[in-house]
């Protein structure tokens, strides 16, 4: 098996970056080297006890969590609490944290953790507001040529969601979005023209509930909240499970088709702040560094996060199975009691 691919994720969970979590530390492909939060779905304080508990949920609470930005570089912050509620999580009981967030800045500690390792391992991926990964490239631009891959959900070259054109991690950090796109990293968008595909179906909830698994429980009463806002206030009849697409695109490319074209972002169009700008107009240079998701495999999808609740969940039980009576003399005899 190839070495798994090292993330950092930076997120602001929010359902769908929960669903991300589950995704990235329930297949082995992935090696997810800590969490870093920002302000977007609510506040930085919630969202970072959010990435908390979703990691005791999973059964690995030994992943660090780093907070980092808790507002946009220069705008006010906005949260989305009509679509995840006032905890950010809402629909499901959040277990206490086990471990506490670290004392190191998020920024600092992308900035760390990419100098830290040889050119090329590392793959940021972001699924909140990208001031965090704005604010790691200005701060220290030598993590620009030793980032492997920077992968975005935010955005669309269709539509938006938080205005007509603007998607919501875009529009709520503009700027921060600029300079992450500019960056000479190679850089992937998972947009909303994907990620409205990712549809948490009622046959997709079977699915996860034949996993009889308190992680599956966990996982339906955050779809069903889920579903309940996004059909009250954008007419989804099932909610898209937009950021564990950026996941599954690291684990298999061929569940997420991209195409490579120039991107851009608006800052300062009267009706267009925040649009994510693709150019589809000729086939896009060979050195273009930036490519846009275009199609997502559903069944393939679906079956790759069944699978990682699956793996948590059989991970989670055997860890908390008491040991045998053999187990126990052995334990005792190698302690030399």
């Amino acid at each position: 098996m190839p070495k798994p691919r090292q993330i950092i994720l930076d997120c602001d969970p929010g359902h769908d970056d929960a669903v991300a979590m589950m995704l990235a530390l329930g297949n082995p492909t992935i090696e997810l080297l800590g969490i870093t939060t920002v302000g977007g779905n609510q506040t930085l304080e919630k969202v970072t006890r959010n990435a908390q508990s979703v990691l005791v949920m999973c059964g690995r609470d030994d992943v660090p969590v780093h907070p980092g930005s808790g507002r946009p570089l220069v705008r006010r912050i906005e949260v989305a609490d009509d679509i995840h509620g006032e905890s950010g999580l809402d629909g499901v009981d959040l277990p206490t944290p086990t471990r506490p967030a670290e004392d190191s800045h998020a920024v600092a500690f992308i900035i760390d953790t990419v100098l830290a390792a040889p050119t090329g391992t590392i793959t940021l991926v972001a699924t909140g507001p990208l001031t965090n990964l704005a604010l790691a490239a200005r701060l220290e631009p030598r993590i620009v040529e030793r980032v492997r891959e920077v992968v975005v959900m935010g955005g669309g070259y269709h539509v938006g969601n938080w205005t007509p054109v603007a998607e919501f991690n875009i529009w709520v950090d503009p700027e921060a979005a600029a300079i992450v796109f500019v960056e000479t990293w190679p850089l992937t968008m998972v947009g909303l023209d994907v990620t409205h595909q990712a549809l948490a179906t009622a046959e997709v909830e079977e699915q996860v509930r034949a996993t009889d698994s308190p992680l599956g429980e966990f996982f339906i009463g955050l779809m069903a909240f889920f579903r309940t806002t996004y059909r009250e206030h954008q007419g989804f009849t099932d909610p898209p499970v937009h950021d564990a697409c950026t996941i599954a695109y690291l684990i298999d490319p061929a569940i997420v088709q991209t195409r490579k074209v120039p991107l851009t972002v608006e800052l300062r169009g009267e009706h267009t702040v925040g649009m994510t700008v693709a150019d589809f107009r000729s086939p896009a240079a060979a050195d273009c560094r930036h490519q846009v998701a275009t199609h997502l495999d559903h069944a393939g999808f679906w079956g790759m996060v069944v699978e990682a609740i699956t793996t948590l969940s059989a991970e989670t039980t055997h860890a908390r199975e008491p040991k045998s009576h053999i187990e126990t003399i052995s334990a005792a005899h190698l302690k030399g009691d």
